[in-house]
């Protein structure tokens, strides 16, 4: 994809993104055969629901089919949210994953498995697992310092203090809502 196009298709897109209090994470167009894939990566502090990822699709697919931004060429539109997976490159979303636990290649070499704890402008603070019956230490790491980082999934995990009052905060926020 051209920059003149991907500048384009921000330039249209975010306006839309932006009034449902989202962030445009990405956007991809790829070959598809004779069709080509226009891909939205939209993500909140709250997650994206389905309903609102096809509420936006409808209205992107509008604003797309009024303007010429993506040619004569067919294409397919998806609107998604980031998979669990991706990875942590910007601050919100290491601000999004305080709680989980995340795995960080650093500059310095090796590799860091840790629970992010908090999170501020210059780096994170972060619980790494004791081993062998040992507790866990705290350590604090710099943005600079970590060359990718991406979240772990975790499976069974047991929910402890942190987890249950962080949820009660949630369910407060959207009851406000």
């Amino acid at each position: 994809m051209s920059t003149t196009q991907s500048e384009r298709l921000r330039g249209l897109l975010e306006p839309l993104i932006a009034a449902r209090d989202l962030d445009l994470e990405e956007i991809e167009v790829t070959p598809a055969g004779k069709r080509r894939v226009l891909r939205i990566v939209v993500d909140s502090d709250e997650g994206v629901q389905l309903d609102e990822c096809a509420a936006l699709s409808r209205e992107a697919s509008e604003v797309l089919d009024d303007s010429d931004v993506m040619g004569g060429a067919p294409y397919t539109l998806e609107v998604t949210s980031p998979g669990a997976d991706r990875p942590l490159t910007e601050l919100r979303h290491y601000r999004r994953a305080v709680g989980r636990l995340i795995k960080a290649q650093l500059h310095e070499g090796g590799e860091l498995v840790a629970r992010i704890t908090a999170v501020d402008e210059s780096g994170l603070d972060l619980e790494v697992p004791g081993v062998k019956g040992r507790k866990p230490t705290a350590r604090r790491v710099s943005f600079d310092e970590i060359a990718k980082a991406r979240v772990e999934l975790e499976f069974n995990r047991k929910a402890d203090k942190r987890d249950a009052q962080h949820d009660e905060k949630i369910d407060e926020n959207k009851e406000e809502a």
